[in-house]
């Protein structure tokens, strides 16, 4: 049930402040519906193309769909809103997140085991980004192909 409620939160949300989100000049790169100790907490990771997210931009999406999520009521109860940017570990959703990290360091669980020998964890560089998959070339193991239907989360590995 709970995760029922997850689910439908996260993709209402998403659907909902996206255009919005947008309409500030950032994009809305994940949704987070989780209970924590404190309770509810809608968390927003957004980005900016081109620059980094700061504290001005947090404030400013905060305040552009506060007024939204009261009005359209799409969480059943109390919640906290927050809103962040990626960190240096940002998740990886759409085609263009990963053009944008290509030649970099990932890090990408599948839903099931693919390749040979079988795997579903997959840390490398980046080689290639097509319209239907990725390529991941492991240290080691070689490089695999990575069709987008079956990565369930993805994220850049960031080096220090």
């Amino acid at each position: 049930m709970a995760e029922n409620i997850k689910q439908t939160v996260e993709a209402r949300a998403q659907q909902l402040l996206e255009p919005i989100v947008a309409g500030e000049g950032l994009e809305l790169l994940e949704v987070e519906f989780v209970r924590e100790h404190e309770g509810w907490v809608l968390r927003l990771f957004i980005d900016k193309p081109g620059g980094r997210v700061g504290l001005d931009e947090c404030t400013q999406v905060s305040r552009a769909v506060d007024t939204v999520l009261d009005v359209e009521d799409i969480v059943p109860h109390e919640y906290n809103l927050e809103v962040s940017s990626p960190g240096v570990n940002r998740p990886l959703k759409k085609p263009v997140h990963y053009e944008r990290v290509k030649g970099q360091k990932v890090k990408v669980k599948t839903f099931g085991p693919i390749g040979e020998p079988p795997r579903k964890n997959f840390t490398g560089t980046l080689t290639e980004v097509a319209a239907d998959a990725i390529t991941v070339d492991v240290e080691g193991a070689g490089s695999f192909r990575i069709s987008f239907k079956d990565i369930a989360k993805a994220n850049l590995e960031f080096e220090f």
